[in-house]
């Protein structure tokens, strides 16, 4: 009987599932032609540097204007048989709202540059994301460093035993 009257407390402090979660909707596609261009440093590597300027459609769609920025931040500009050219370029996007794609364009604006030997914006990317979760272990080791041993908190997992 008591086992009985546990059984129905355990269930009844069981949470009730929830509903699936809802997946958030892409954004829409957008109905008009976006442009956005972007002057940018390339090093000898043929890696974007930096952005120097950048000019967006403005508030039509924030979302085009994030991902084309993202694009050319992690961008590589080499000719066809490799080889790269220190020097300012000019980027675009165009987006066709009838074909639904974009167009990328990529012009030398102005060769050389003093910023040939430095490191690629997605080089510093991967580092600064790196070097945080590095942290963010250590932190956790730190937090994990005061705990008692899981076997000391759940007990010893039992050995199994054969069914008769």
């Amino acid at each position: 009987m008591r086992a009985l009257a546990l059984a129905l407390v355990l269930i009844a402090a069981t949470p009730v599932p929830t509903s699936t979660p809802k997946l958030e909707p892409h954004p829409p596609i957008p109905k008009v032609a976006e442009h956005a261009e972007f002057v940018v440093e390339v090093n000898a590597k043929g890696q974007v540097v930096r952005v120097t300027s950048a000019k967006g459609t403005g508030a039509k769609d924030t979302f085009f204007n994030a991902q084309t920025y993202g694009n050319v931040m992690q961008m590589w500009i080499r000719h066809p048989d490799g080889s790269a050219e220190v020097g300012l370029y000019k980027v675009t996007y165009d987006y066709d709202p009838k074909t639904k794609k974009v167009t990328r364009g990529v012009s030398l604006v102005r060769a050389g540059g003093n910023w040939g030997n430095e490191e690629g914006a997605a080089d510093r990317m991967m580092d600064t994301a790196d070097r945080e979760y590095q942290e963010g272990l250590k932190a956790q080791q730190q937090t994990n460093k005061n705990l008692p041993p899981l076997e000391g908190i759940i007990g010893p997992t039992p050995s199994p035993t054969p069914h008769p």
